[in-house]
């Protein structure tokens, strides 16, 4: 093989490489995209204590009661089981979900609790105000610290708690009549029974 022609050769090697790179890895990023059903992540949580923390409540966020409190590890671990729910005002499957959230809280023997993530105060007020409260409590995770230590993938997510504190069920995305039914209320019924 000539000099010229070894050199031809790299040069063609050398244009279609990028090629190839960008061809992989957008393969890959469309696999990670449609590569399943993101409710059905695990949690290395799942069945341990909730991480430490505690939240302040929205400023000014005021309910039936009076003002609506914030919450903390601690609260979570009062003997019965506790749905909380991870949302923000500027998530749009947070709206959709919502309706389903108000009709969980009327359930007997729900109780329900609220993550507000990364949310401007007046936004989530208004959020709120527009759609109903089905939070008996609201923490404001302002930066979206224990979020984190959560686990939080992205808003929505939905956890059970067991009346020990300790995490019985994730739930990535948002909820539907089904998981609600099928996951959440048996959790609520039949306390301590984790599940994915």
């Amino acid at each position: 093989m000539s000099e010229t022609t070894s050199k031809r050769s790299l040069s063609r090697w050398g244009l279609l490489l990028p090629l190839l790179v960008f061809v992989g890895l957008a393969g890959l990023f469309w696999l990670a995209l449609n590569g399943g059903d993101p409710s059905t992540l695990p949690s290395a949580l799942v069945g341990k204590p909730v991480p430490a923390f505690t939240l302040p409540p929205i400023e000014e966020l005021a309910g039936d009661g009076g003002a609506v409190e914030g919450f903390s590890a601690a609260d979570l671990a009062t003997g019965q089981p506790i749905i909380v729910n991870v949302w923000a005002s500027w998530c749009v499957p947070c709206h959709d979900e919502h309706p389903l959230l108000m009709a969980l809280a009327k359930e007997k023997g729900v109780r329900l609790y609220g993550i507000n993530y990364k949310d401007d105060p007046a936004a989530a007020r208004r959020f709120l105000g527009r759609y109903g409260n089905p939070f008996a409590r609201v923490g404001a995770d302002r930066s979206g610290r224990v979020a984190i230590d959560w686990g939080v993938y992205g808003v929505p997510e939905t956890y059970v708690i067991t009346g020990d504190g300790k995490i019985a069920l994730r739930h990535v995305g948002p909820l539907t009549e089904e998981t609600i039914a099928q996951k959440l209320l048996p959790l609520i019924q039949e306390p301590g029974k984790p599940q994915g």
